[in-house]
This record gives structure tokens, sequence and C-alpha cells, in this order.
């Protein structure tokens, strides 16, 4: 009796030593854009998430666009991208990672009375019409971003294709307004929070829209890959639940305040220039984390016809959203 009392106490400490040593789930989470992107701003609420630091733990990582996503993920260095209507297929289709899958809603531009990006040339330049930048230099954040496709997609319609008709530059977002100022560039990228920038605000207007280009989009939604998915999926849907409770907590009026902010902090900037955040003056943003896969089945065809990827396929066939529908289900 007493050698099986003191075998279940060795298995007892070894279980113990075990379970002490397991270690949360390792989740790096890309950003582009400060507070218009979710991961951004993510950790500053982190007090809301009740399986933070149990299950998982949360990294947030800053790209200057989504196009260099797509290498991290090919390399293990990011296990949700936060990639584009455009750069999804580009990793599907020219990457060949044929196992990732759209698992939740980032941000949706062209929904009818919310935000969507803005094409801005000088207000006393010589650009009026579209066809007035032919021979002219163009700037986007990153070659094959959903900013990008939007852009070429408008001028294409007006019959200008890159390299013959105009030069594109890239640029980060913040330095959009000095590139403009100094006429380094006749067209620049406008997005939250920067396209609300009052300097910006004084000599600069919009050409067009991303609406107006392309419509309604899945802009920007998380992606991870399909074997993350299945070894890590009760840690994943921990953090998508947290990230629902997060994100309420962020859409609610009642907490606006607060969250202004933290946007002024966050890109040290008076609070009071974050009014629009999280409102209709914001991009859309599903309060249930639902991406629309028919925008995106649409966008994904355009950017075949573009001829950024060599085939369209079923973004469907791409898409899993069993563990957001789970997360949300919690909540209720």
């Amino acid at each position: 009796m007493g050698g099986r009392i003191g075998l279940a106490s060795v298995l007892v400490v070894v279980l113990g030593v075990g379970v002490a040593r397991a270690e949360p789930l390792r989740i790096r989470a890309a950003w582009v854009a400060p507070i218009s992107d979710w991961f951004s701003i993510w950790l500053d609420k982190k007090d809301l998430a009740v399986h933070y630091g149990k299950s998982y733990v949360l990294e947030s990582v800053h790209y200057n666009g989504t196009p260099p996503m797509i290498t991290a993920m090919a390399n293990d260095e990011l296990e949700i991208a936060m990639l584009a209507f455009s750069t999804f297929p580009i990793a599907v289709v020219n990457a060949g990672m044929d196992d990732l899958r759209v698992i939740a809603d980032e941000f949706q531009d062209g929904v009818e009375g919310y935000y969507s990006d803005e094409f801005m040339v000088l207000k006393d330049g010589p650009i009026k019409k579209v066809e007035d930048l032919k021979g002219k230099i163009v700037a986007t954040n990153a070659a094959g971003s959903g900013v990008d496709v939007a852009m070429k997609a408008m001028l294409h319609k007006h019959g200008l294709e890159q390299n013959r008709d105009y030069t594109e530059i890239e640029a980060p977002f913040p330095t959009m307004l000095p590139m403009l100022a100094e006429k380094k560039a006749d067209l620049i990228s406008g997005v939250l929070p920067f396209s609300l920038d009052p300097e910006l605000k004084k000599i600069a207007a919009p050409l067009f829209t991303s609406r107006d280009a392309i419509g309604v989009t899945q802009f920007i939604m998380f992606t991870a890959r399909k074997p993350f998915i299945d070894k890590n999926r009760a840690a994943l849907v921990d953090c998508l639940e947290d990230s629902l409770r997060i994100l309420r907590w962020y859409m609610d009026p009642k907490n606006h305040d607060e969250l202004q902010q933290i946007a002024g902090r966050l890109v040290k900037a008076p609070p009071e220039r974050f009014g629009w955040v999280f409102t209709k003056a914001d991009e859309y943003r599903d309060p249930n984390m639902l991406p629309n896969l028919h925008a995106l089945q649409r966008n994904v065809d355009l950017t075949h016809e573009l001829g950024f990827v060599r085939a369209s396929f079923d973004v469907k066939a791409h898409a899993d959203l069993s563990l957001i529908e789970e997360a949300a289900r919690r909540l209720k």
C-alpha cells in the first residue's frame, strides 16, 4: 500500500512539473497603420482579455504594408497576418500558400455611410481629374497592397498603366504628407489616421476614393495557416474571443473618451483629433468580426483581372469562420 502511495506522489510531482512548464501559445500578429489597424491598439486593453497570459500571449508586429507579411508567414515569423484583399490571393496563388485561411474580419472599405481610403492631390495643383496623372508620379505604401490595387484599378479604368503612363514610388504612410507638399509625388495614398491630419487637409483634396475605384472590399482580414489552426485551435479561439471582447469595448460609445486618449498617446497627437475612431467616420468593422466573403470573392477576381495573380479561386475554400463563430457564441 505504501509503495502505491509513493508512486502516486511521484506521478503528481512529475505531472505538476509538466503543467508548470507548459507555456502559453505565442501569437505574433501584424499591423500597418496605427489605430485603424486592430493589433496596434489591442494590447492597450489586454486587461479585458480573460485568456491572455493563460492559453496564449500576443505580440503585435509592425509592417509598412501587407506584402512583407507574406514572406514573414512563409518563414514562420508571424502567426496571424492581417492581409489585404490583394495580398491574400498573392499569398495563396503566387506564393503557393494553399493552406492559408481567412479566419476573421479586420475592416471593410466602401461600405455605405463609412469612411473609404482617399487618394489625394494638391488643392492648387494641376491634377483635377484622373487623366491628368499621365506622366506623373503616384505614391503607394507597398506594391500589391490593398491601397495600391485600388489606386491602380482606378487609373486602369481611365486608360493609365504603370510604367507606360505614370511612375509609382513606395513610401510609408507617415511620409505621404511631406512627399505631396514637396511635390515629390503628384498623388498620394491617404488612409486613417494620416488622411485626417490637419496639415494635410490644408493643402490636399481627394481625387477619388477606394470606394470609387472598386466598391466594397473586405479590405483587411485575419489570416492564419491551416497547420497552425489545427494544432492550436483552442488557444486561437480564446484569442479571438478576447479580440471580440476588446473590439466591442472600443465600439461602445461610452468608452469613446478613453479610446481617444489611447489613440492620442499612440501617435503622439492631441486626443481630440480622434473623434472618428470606431464611429461611422471610420472604416466599417463587423461587430462579430465576420468577414464579407462575397465581397472578397469579387476582390480576388479583380486582382486576377488586373494581372496581380495568375488565377482566381474559390474564397470559401480558403476560409475557416468556425473559430470566430465559436468565439462569438461564448459572448452571447
